[in-house]
């Protein structure tokens, strides 16, 4: 999939949470869209461990 064919998601956030996030995305060189996904992505491998693994 090309990134401008992936689903899109929209969040509500604090702005001071935001500039932290893009602070850390920064320090990591990545985008902040970036930084994101890849704590969703330790989040649900943290899941997976506990639970098994998601079958979709």
């Amino acid at each position: 999939m090309m990134p401008s064919d992936l689903p899109q998601f929209t969040i509500r956030i604090d702005p001071g949470l935001l500039a932290k996030l893009r602070y850390v995305a920064e320090y990591h060189a990545r985008s902040a869209n970036r930084e994101v996904e890849m704590l969703i992505k330790k989040h649900v491998e943290k899941f997976e461990q506990t639970h098994g693994e998601i079958e979709l």
